[in-house]
């Protein structure tokens, strides 16, 4: 198959994953937390590795753009989460060494964990208060943590793994997005306020 072929393909995979596999429920409750952070000032942390983190990233970047006082973990200017702060999980095998024990933290100090993953019975689905189930990774990694398998030139193949789970997230994150902009009644004039101005 060519990059067109494949690229179709991955379309039809993520509109399956998003139209069979994600339950309403799930992001019903999902994005109930989200606004009630954003209402109550608290913190939404986010928190993911590799190409997941990338997408959690994005979604931060969305979050900030909206008002809501979004952190990504691990950054310098990132603050301590406290009691009734979110933080918002992304790992496809749910394993992942970083991830997990962030979530593992949060619970401990009770901020509310929600988590999206393939693997709802995972270690980081255990410590979620809520789960939001998005198929695609078809197999867990042989080494769960991500940056071991960076550090020791492991790379996994393009979509039978990561790919459609990141791909899927993305797309879902971004219909949140909307979704939240709708509830809140924020514009798109009022997010270009918040855009970065020094590019």
């Amino acid at each position: 198959m060519d990059a067109k072929e494949i690229a179709k393909y991955l379309l039809r995979k993520i509109n399956e994953n998003i139209e069979s596999g994600v339950q309403e429920e799930q992001l019903e409750e999902f994005v109930k937390i989200l606004i009630e952070a954003y209402k109550n000032k608290k913190i939404i942390g986010v928190v993911g590795a590799g190409r997941s983190g990338l997408v959690a990233k994005s979604f931060a970047m969305r979050l900030m753009h909206l008002g809501f006082n979004v952190f990504v973990i691990g950054e310098t200017i990132t603050p301590s989460l406290k009691s009734g702060d979110v933080l918002l999980a992304v790992s496809g095998s749910g394993e992942t060494t970083f991830t997990v024990s962030a979530a593992s933290v949060a619970k401990r100090i009770g901020a509310k964990v929600i988590s999206l993953t393939s693997y709802p019975n995972s270690r980081l689905g255990e410590l979620s208060d809520v789960k939001v189930v998005v198929p695609g990774r078809v197999a867990k990694a042989s080494d769960d943590d991500y940056f071991s398998r960076q550090l020791l030139g492991i790379h996994e193949p393009l979509a039978p793994l990561g790919t459609l789970f990141e791909l899927s997230t993305g797309v879902l994150l971004d219909a949140v997005v909307v979704e939240l902009m709708e509830v809140l009644n924020i514009k798109e004039r009022d997010m270009m306020e918040k855009h970065a101005t020094i590019e």
